[in-house]
């Protein structure tokens, strides 16, 4: 069976990473969505994120399952138009729950053929979001053990040119 995951991932966060190596050890295939969304301001452009995510998957060798691709629109027309059973989405506290509840709730009335499957973040991971390793950066503090090895320079880089902006 194939599923999606779709984000911003925005950067792309252990958290996450550990949601699509367990989604890929339940589905035959997987794909990362990067879902772009023009009312939400990235730091990085799709094509970033996407070369980020791919970067981060490959150095865990073992999921070649996994296809990273960029996606617009209803996450639910991206899966039926790619074949997609299921939409993986992380839960990592209530509020979460709260919230994928109600865009299940709306999806499964779009397309009652393609479930939701909710994904519990690890303990380690339960606090982490892509809004706090940015908040982190900004203000120089160590997100080495937030984001794989290889997106911590590009998200210090990126924070630093924010900072920039800030001061002036």
């Amino acid at each position: 069976m194939k599923a999606c995951y779709p984000g911003t991932f925005d950067p792309i966060t252990k958290g996450h990473l550990d949601i699509i190596e367990r989604a890929a050890s339940v589905f035959d295939e997987l794909d990362v969505v990067l879902m772009v969304n023009p009312r939400k301001k990235c730091l990085f452009d799709a094509e970033e994120r996407k070369q980020m995510i791919e970067e981060s998957i490959a150095s865990l060798g073992t999921l070649h399952n996994v296809k990273v691709v960029i996606g617009e629109g209803l996450t639910v027309d991206f899966a039926r138009k790619t074949g997609a059973k299921a939409i993986v989405r992380g839960i990592r506290a209530v509020t979460d729950y709260e919230y994928e509840l109600q865009q299940a709730t709306a999806n499964m009335m779009l397309a009652p053929d393609i479930e939701t499957m909710f994904f519990i973040a690890k303990p380690e991971y339960s606090f982490l979001s892509s809004s706090v390793v940015k908040e982190i950066a900004l203000n120089d503090g160590d997100i080495s053990a937030m984001v794989p090895e290889d997106t911590v320079k590009e998200v210090m880089n990126a924070m630093a040119g924010k900072k920039d902006i800030l001061k002036k």
